[in-house]
């Protein structure tokens, strides 16, 4: 049998035997691999998605804005259409801005666009669900329709008149919902405003009824599409006070709705990651005699360290690629709705670049390593003999110890015991609980700002997306963060209860009762996760402080209070299980175990 069928009979036998482990260790990098993926594809779904809509739409390169009707500005546009740059264009247009209602109370500025019912050549919004505009009634872009909550048959209110929605499309000719108002009354591109489309005589008439504001839109299509700057350069300065956009500046106003995102996801990611090699660091640890023992088997056949390294490290290895390419997949199936919250793109957004591929990897490559190189350097380190026989450490006597622990509570005592024992372990105890109370403190404190809705007075009742849109990202990367603390800290109680079954079950024998072990058990995590707790209040404030804007908002002292001392409680709820499980076995049969190895 040659050294790799050997290598993998062996891993393969190896997981079978701990499934539990395998599951867990597939898990957390999953969870991490994925969550950093999608961080770090934002940027480049965002444009994909701004890309495919456009040539969809035949989108236009540029859109030149008048702030002023009238016939300076009309003549003014009608020059850039002549202009020799330019191979194709439409409009000019007219541009209305107005309040909507819909569903009788949901209200919304709303800038509507008069085009005519057969559409030109460049900016032809696509037609998702009904017709396109027809004398009497209006086409809603689809994001604004979604956040309405309206479709096709329904009717809404803009500036006072009710017109049936014959109509849903999208187009590149304006920023995603809420920024289509590009230029208007109330300042410009970020303005929060849904796009609605009109005949040009509906909303000509519209605009007479209420004498509201207007302004005229012309689309462009360039020579070449990539000289929208240079084009902007050579006509600036064009009466009637002519502002241009170009299908690059979309494309950014569309990944503002982002800006917060790709900062959540990239940093939960490396929460999720340490947390991940805490919890297979713990898992390899409780393991170490037992691959102690396989190492020295491997030795006395004649294995040498280059075959028991690659036995020892590939079980690790093969779960974290494919919690990686698990990973993978899983943001190429999410990148969509995270990139696209407000349903005003179209199109597939694409798997993950190279770099993200090669990123994620990494990441994956890194927790296995860091989880599993100590352990496996100590089983080859370890002589033959030493291996096989199995010889317990004698631990290091302190008669100060001592006298101080007789005063203390036999389950007190034995947690500290057990924690002075395994500092390491300890260490990550106090660092798993302060990952977890640090994620808990971003979730509060974004939820502590202000709900500026969309509207002109931030007292729109249409929520804020971007808002929404973060707390959702921030809730769901804290529930996954959470969901590995919890196994974490599960582990780290049971591989304890593991290894010190025999030391439990001679205190039974001195007269501990199963009540007080399992006490026991539960205070060596308590103990580190107090100082990880209150570490992390800080923590967590200080990493905010360097994304937070200036007029953001803190969280009251008691929601910090509160998720410090709810962590802590957890631990010691999440303890309590596994930690009665351990204290019940069989004294006689865990001694016996003991003395038969």
């Amino acid at each position: 049998m040659g050294s790799a069928a050997l290598v993998v009979r062996l891993v393969l036998a190896d997981l079978r035997r701990h499934k539990a482990q395998a599951a867990m260790l597939l898990l957390a990098v999953t969870v991490a691999t994925a969550t950093l993926a999608l961080g770090l594809s934002l940027r480049g779904v965002s444009d994909a998605l701004y890309e495919q809509t456009r040539a969809a739409t035949v989108g236009p390169d540029v859109v030149a804005l008048s702030g002023v009707t009238g016939a300076e500005a009309t003549e003014a546009l009608a020059s850039l259409a002549e202009s020799p740059e330019v191979v194709a264009h439409h409009g000019p247009y007219r541009i209305v801005y107005a309040d909507l209602t819909a569903r009788g109370s949901l209200s919304s500025p709303v800038v509507v666009h008069g085009f005519a019912a057969e559409r030109g050549a460049i900016d032809r919004p696509l037609v998702t669900s009904g017709a396109w505009v027809r004398a009497g009634g209006t086409v809603l872009e689809r994001g604004f329709a979604t956040a309405l909550g309206v479709g096709v048959g329904d009717r809404v209110i803009i500036a006072g008149r009710a017109y049936p929605v014959v109509g849903i499309a999208v187009t590149a000719a304006t920023s995603i919902y809420p920024w289509a108002a590009q230029i208007g009354p109330y300042g410009g591109a970020s303005d929060y405003s849904g796009l609605a489309w009109m005949t040009r005589a509906d909303a000509r008439a519209l605009a007479a009824s209420r004498d509201l504001p207007v302004s005229l839109a012309l689309d462009l299509k360039l020579r070449d599409p990539a000289a929208t700057e240079s084009f902007r350069e050579a006509h600036r300065g064009l009466p009637g006070r002519i502002n241009f956009h170009s299908w690059q500046f979309k494309a950014r106003q569309d990944a503002v709705i982002l800006r917060n995102s790709q900062p959540i996801l990239v940093a939960g990611s490396w929460l999720l990651g340490f947390l991940a090699v805490a919890g297979v660091a713990a898992l390899a640890a409780g393991r170490a005699v037992e691959q102690t023992r396989r190492a020295g088997l491997l030795k006395a056949v004649g294995a040498g360290p280059g075959l028991i390294g690659a036995v020892l490290l590939t079980e690790y290895l093969a779960l974290a690629l494919a919690g990686d390419a698990l990973g993978l997949v899983i943001a190429r199936l999410a990148a969509p709705v995270i990139a696209s919250p407000t349903a005003s793109r179209i199109g597939d957004a694409g798997g993950p670049e190279a770099g993200t591929v090669v990123a994620a990897t990494v990441l994956a490559v890194a927790v296995a390593v860091l989880s599993s190189l100590r352990p496996t350097v100590r089983a080859l380190r370890t002589a033959t003999v030493t291996a096989l026989a199995g010889t317990a450490h004698r631990p290091r006597h302190r008669p100060w110890l001592t006298a101080l622990s007789s005063w203390l509570p036999t389950s007190l005592l034995l947690g500290l015991r057990l924690t002075a024992r395994r500092p390491g372990r300890a260490v990550l105890q106090a660092c798993s609980t302060a990952t977890t109370v640090v994620m808990i403190v971003a979730l509060v404190t974004l939820h502590a700002q202000p709900d500026r809705g969309y509207g002109l007075d931030g007292s729109s009742a249409l929520p804020n997306l971007r808002g929404v849109h973060d707390r959702r990202l921030m809730l769901a990367v804290t529930v996954l963060l959470i969901t590995l603390a919890i196994v974490n800290t599960i582990t780290f109680t049971w591989t304890t209860a593991m290894e010190a079954r025999a030391n439990m079950a001679i205190a039974r024998t001195l007269g501990a009762t199963p009540g007080q072990i399992a006490a026991g058990l539960s205070t060596a995590q308590i103990l580190p996760s107090l100082p990880g707790a209150v570490a992390g209040v800080p923590v967590g404030i200080g990493l905010l402080s360097l994304f937070a804007a200036g007029n953001s908002t803190g969280p009251p002292a008691s929601w910090l209070t509160g998720a410090a001392l709810a962590t802590v409680l957890a631990t010691a709820a999440l303890t309590a299980l596994p930690a009665r499980l351990a204290a019940r076995r069989p004294v006689a049969r865990v001694l016996s175990a003991e003395s038969a190895t």
